[in-house]
């Protein structure tokens, strides 16, 4: 048996399905295998953009939120498919109906990619022989390509599950983090993004290797509690258990003040949620947490008391992006009555380091039309400083627009069968 299997300690598998959407639309249809194939949105026009790829198509320099114009102009012969989401649907919960035959204890973190604990699977052979069987298993029922990591933690194994695509299975020991992550681009960590690599660039920290070795001091500076925890990270440290239940606890993180007397004053109000926003961002951040849903409490002089919520369409955690969420609430539920108390709730709570941006197949247009306008805000920031753009209230979408990701729905579907 593999002596992979520790005394002390976890075994965790990291299974994530390959060019999801354009794999399962092969599945459906293998006339399409081996071609060059796309899932976009709007694909009859110009402006629509790529969501996810085949292989074929990456091989001929098409990327995800690639213009499809651009796509086409790179490879002419392009097929380009609408997403199909009741496919994508049925298709994971068939692929973690697989996984749950070698362990309970499956944690998904979207519709294409869960952690596994198999620590205690050892009468199911060594952990490779696992992974092998759990890969053949899927793609001889379900036609769908994954790649497998190995480690005894979440973040070793989301980061060996990326090192060999497609098909591939990597085992990632502690061990072997000086030799195989520190020469990387600190940008190539999971869990640090453009903006965190730029700031760690900037004071001399451009490999993991060097983010491990950084000083704690000017890394909490620089980046707060996070900053230590990503260098945990960066020398293969994390305690996170797989946690099947996960998925079920949207919890809150909320906060509310009775105020000195009852007013009707607006900039005494928007004072009040400023604060309120600063204290719920201050514990989100203590549990590592970002939010989908913004809830508001105003009770009124008379004791009468209402609850109403919003929700997002991405995540948020920032302090603007809460008072934000929470004022366009107030200005349009406030009788103009006067107020008692006040109180933010963020809702629908997502660990950060699990909530990677997902590309909402309902908006994605308008994001990439705002890609420039956000450059450009970027620039002007890194050049002035980041209170020389002040980002005003807008309109949320309209009713006829989701506004929730589907992979956030996925999950709470997900655990509604889960239960059944």
């Amino acid at each position: 048996m593999d002596n992979f299997y520790p005394k002390k300690g976890r075994v965790i598998l990291h299974v994530d399905m390959n060019s999801f959407y354009a794999s399962v639309e092969m599945a459906y249809n293998p006339s399409l295998k081996g071609k060059p194939l796309a899932v976009a949105g709007n694909p009859e026009e110009r402006r629509g953009i790529i969501v996810t790829c085949s292989y074929e198509a990456r091989a001929k320099g098409v990327k995800t939120t690639m213009p499809l114009w651009e796509a086409k102009k790179l490879c002419p012969e392009l097929i380009v498919l609408p997403p199909d989401f009741e496919k994508y649907r049925k298709a994971s919960i068939s692929m973690f109906q697989i996984l749950a035959k070698y362990s309970s204890l499956i944690q998904p973190v979207s519709i294409d990619e869960g952690y596994m604990d198999i620590t205690e699977c050892i009468n199911l052979g060594s952990p490779i022989e696992i992974a092998k069987k759990i890969q053949a298993e899927i793609l001889a029922e379900l036609q769908l390509p994954c790649s497998i990591g190995i480690a005894p933690n979440k973040f070793l194994a989301k980061t060996a599950s990326g090192m060999k695509k497609p098909l591939g299975i990597t085992i990632l020991r502690k061990r072997d983090v000086p030799s195989k992550l520190w020469p990387l681009k600190v940008e190539n960590m999971h869990g640090i993004g453009r903006r965190t690599a730029e700031k760690l660039n900037k004071i001399g920290i451009t490999t993991i290797g060097e983010l491990a070795k950084a000083n704690d001091y000017q890394l909490k500076q620089l980046l707060g509690i996070n900053g230590i925890r990503l260098k945990a990270r960066a020398n293969g440290e994390d305690f996170r258990p797989v946690d099947p239940d996960a998925v079920s606890e949207f919890k809150s993180i909320g906060n509310s003040t009775t105020l000195k007397a009852d007013t009707t004053d607006e900039e005494e109000i928007k004072g009040v949620l400023n604060r309120l926003a600063g204290s719920v961002e201050r514990r989100m951040q203590r549990h590592h947490v970002v939010s989908w849903n913004i809830q508001i409490t105003i009770r009124y002089y008379n004791r009468e008391t209402v609850t109403r919520s919003r929700k997002l369409k991405y995540a948020i955690h920032a302090k603007e992006d809460i008072f934000n969420a929470a004022w366009y609430l107030f200005k349009k539920h406030w009788s103009e009555e006067p107020i008692r108390l006040l109180g933010i709730t963020a809702q629908d709570l997502e660990e950060k380091n699990d909530s990677t941006k997902q590309l909402n197949l309902f908006t994605f247009e308008e994001e990439a039309k705002d890609e420039p306008l956000i450059n450009t805000m970027e620039k002007l920031k890194d050049k002035y400083g980041d209170d020389i753009i002040v980002k005003g209230l807008t309109k949320p979408p309209q009713t006829s627009t989701p506004t929730t990701s589907f992979q956030k729905d996925f999950l709470q579907d997900y655990k509604w069968r889960k239960e059944e």
